[in-house]
């Protein structure tokens, strides 16, 4: 038998209310089809009760190099379309440190806000800058998993910026699937190596790479601060947002404020 069930139309209900946005604040994130590793770390430091992280993926073909790394400026507009079209978002990132370099932090910023205007933009690269700057770095280390040619003009670019490179460490990889494969204490044990002593600190590259997950532990090996790819990103886009707690258990940057230039 059939229960009878009572159906109430909608004209005889009050509409619901509807808040601005379901979160505070948000984030977007555009990165690599090949990423194994941004939207975990994004998920893990950034994203809470008042902060949604939203993805967008775009066409990447290995192997690293700058011609490939070149190939996606095209798909940034529409990348960033792709994220809750029409509405504003609090901060966007171009999760791809090496191509930042490549296509240019004002080229990438240029071709969000085609889609976006308006929206802060973080790019790895300018992100790390601005945070080892706020830890006090002038003279730092630098450890990539790329090859010398990927390498070089990331190299170039932080030079071009004043800092003083006393040690740049290649690892030679050319498949950004390889670099998220890296073991953690791989990574602690390349980071010890990687530090010249005379260094005020250490720049871990690529957002591929699971640095930002030991950073503390590399730093409480190394003695000195350590700003990962990752690290750099999550901490501009929480200070962005007006998340200004210091956490000290996920690296020494997580304590400091972000003062863009």
């Amino acid at each position: 038998m059939t229960a009878k069930i009572e159906i109430i139309p909608a004209g005889r209900l009050r509409l619901p209310r509807l808040e601005d946005r379901p979160l505070e604040k948000r984030i977007g994130l555009i990165i690599l089809a090949t990423d194994h590793t941004t939207e975990v770390d994004f998920q893990r430091m950034v994203a809470g009760d008042r902060l949604g992280v939203y993805v967008s993926r775009i066409h990447y073909a290995n192997p690293v190099t700058p011609e490939n790394l070149l190939r996606m400026q095209p798909s940034l507009t529409e990348g960033a379309a792709l994220i809750l079209p029409e509405e504003a978002l609090d901060a966007i990132v171009y999760s791809c440190t090496s191509a930042s370099v490549v296509i240019g932090d004002r080229n990438i910023e240029a071709a969000i806000h085609a889609a976006k205007p308006g929206v802060p933009v973080v790019t790895p690269t300018a992100a790390a800058v601005t945070g080892l700057k706020a830890l006090g770095a002038r003279r730092i280390s630098v450890l990539t998993p790329y090859t010398i040619e990927t390498s070089r003009p990331m190299a170039d670019y932080f030079s071009d910026l004043g800092f003083a490179i006393d040690r740049f460490t290649c690892l030679g990889l050319t498949d950004d699937r390889e670099m998220a494969r890296i073991a953690p204490d791989e990574i602690l044990a390349f980071a010890r190596q990687a530090l010249a002593p005379q260094s005020d600190a250490l720049f871990i590259s690529c957002t591929a790479v699971r640095a930002a997950e030991v950073a503390a532990r590399i730093e409480a090996a190394i003695g000195k601060p350590v700003v990962t790819s990752n690290l750099a990103t999550a901490w501009a886009c929480l200070r962005l947002c007006g998340d200004d707690r210091a956490r000290p258990e996920l690296g020494q940057l997580m304590t400091k404020p972000y003062r863009e230039g």
